[in-house]
């Protein structure tokens, strides 16, 4: 995803990337509890002060990957024409993802690992779900014409969480590994069907 700014956002974003990539080669050679939030720190070439300014802990870093996928994923969303419904913007945007090569499939599936081994990690991550999910919302409503808080988007905003969580889920126990986009699409067709 490009950086917007100036060179100085570009130096914070690059610090940020590098503090995640060294999180995560840290924590796949030494294994989560093993790793320092100063290892991280001298990893990437920063002091553990610079480190804090970025991120409040290990497990931050450790998800920023996956923060930068949802804030791609909200974009893609935002950008689709107002002329679909919320539904099928949605799709299209997990489709957009797909274009991205910047982050690879195996990124995705060690974090969702980390997330199921690390009950920290794991809190982590469904706190930022949760935040994701309550903006989606937001966004869907406001794309609906809905007023805030509408039980309907809310629902549909869930649904499709839901949807992204269970891709991962399942993405993690198959091999080989199948891109995120392509388990995203198969459980939001299933989401999509009726029940009875």
């Amino acid at each position: 995803m490009a950086v917007p700014g100036g060179l100085r956002e570009r130096k914070k974003e690059a610090t940020r990337r590098a503090l995640h990539a060294a999180a995560m080669r840290l924590t796949a050679e030494h294994g989560l509890d093993d790793v320092t939030v100063e290892a991280i720190a001298d990893a990437a070439g920063v002091s553990r002060r610079t480190f804090s300014n970025y991120f409040g802990g290990k497990e931050e870093a450790l998800l920023y990957g996956a923060e930068r996928r949802m804030s791609a994923l909200l974009a893609a969303f935002e950008s689709r024409p107002a002329c679909e419904s919320s539904w099928t913007a949605l799709r299209a945007a997990v489709s957009a993802l797909q274009e991205r090569p910047e982050e690879p499939d195996p990124q995705w599936a060690a974090q969702a690992r980390l997330a199921r081994e690390h009950p920290s990690v794991l809190a982590r991550l469904l706190r930022q779900y949760a935040e994701f999910e309550r903006h989606l919302a937001d966004l869907i409503a406001a794309r609906s014409n809905l007023p805030p808080g509408d039980v309907r988007s809310r629902v549909m905003a869930g649904a499709f969480m839901t949807a992204l969580r269970i891709a991962a889920s399942t993405g993690i126990e198959e091999r080989p590994l199948r891109p995120l986009t392509e388990l995203a699409e198969e459980t939001l067709t299933e989401m999509a069907r009726p029940f009875d």
